[in-house]
């Protein structure tokens, strides 16, 4: 059975697929592509030796298009218990975006009890979200009430705390995602949560940063917002990402007003029920 993809690989590098339209425009490469492709190849080529990705960040300061392809990357340091890698998108000769990762080697955990949230994120139950092996439709909750979940963006027409369940379509035609690029290209699903309120979604992100202290575990992601500070057309928002098992990541986004182009609730249910 083919299963979509973001892109295909072409000429030593790679190719947008139609699944990768952004809601913004139809001519731009939409953010979870762009972050699972970073995240693809510094895990390909920095991942070695023990060491495990901890932190990604990418920066989408250009609209990347639908053309050819490359990803360079580059080994900053190469400590004994921490490397550092960047990695590029080049399209035409230019940079449309870019990433860094932090790789640790794991050690013991220190003695001792630290804080932790009083409420961690809930998953849907099994009977909403079965366990599924190919992609499924993302859904979509709200709200204090943590088991409303739906695939109707408008559903969730309200200013209340929002969150989602994903099993993401694949970065790599015929390629099946790592649990780091999974979360990679879910953890974009942060800017969302985070920017969306009762009137959809004005605010787009110009980056992303992940950070992990285990990899997820499982075919499904959940994302949970944490806080949206927002003021004169900029924004900061925070999520948590969690599986069945339980939170283990971050991520954050800064974003960008973009209210001339605002993308309505309704647009949101155009867009996922698409995907179906």
């Amino acid at each position: 059975m083919d299963v979509p993809a973001y892109f295909d690989v072409v000429d030593g590098g790679f190719v947008p697929t139609r699944f990768a339209a952004s809601q913004w425009s139809a001519a731009q490469v939409v953010g979870p592509a762009l972050t699972g492709l970073l995240a693809r190849e510094l895990e390909r080529e920095h991942a070695t030796d023990g060491f495990v990705p901890v932190r990604l960040t990418v920066d989408l300061f250009s609209a990347a298009r639908f053309e050819h392809t490359t990803t360079p990357t580059v080994r900053v340091r190469d400590g004994r218990r921490i490397r550092v890698a960047d990695v590029s998108v080049v399209q035409g000769g230019k940079v449309a975006a870019r990433a860094s990762a932090v790789l640790l080697q794991p050690s013991e955990q220190p003695p001792g009890e630290l804080w932790h949230r009083e409420h961690e994120p809930r998953p849907p139950a099994p009977d909403i979200a079965p366990p599924s092996e190919l992609p499924l439709v993302p859904l979509f909750s709200s709200g204090t009430d943590t088991q409303s979940w739906s695939v109707k963006p408008t559903d969730h027409e309200n200013a209340g705390r929002k969150r989602t369940w994903q099993h993401p379509i694949r970065v790599i035609t015929g390629e099946e995602l790592t649990p780091f690029v999974r979360a990679a290209v879910v953890g974009e699903a942060t800017s969302m949560m985070t920017n969306w309120g009762d009137k959809g979604i004005g605010f787009i992100n110009t980056d992303m940063t992940l950070a992990l202290s285990r990899m997820p575990e499982g075919y499904e992601i959940g994302v949970e917002g944490d806080s949206h500070l927002s003021e004169r057309g900029m924004a900061v928002g925070v999520a948590t990402l969690f599986d069945r098992r339980g939170s283990f990541g971050s991520a954050m986004v800064t974003s960008v007003s973009n209210a001339g182009r605002q993308i309505s609730n309704a647009q949101l249910d155009i867009a996922v029920s698409s995907r179906r």
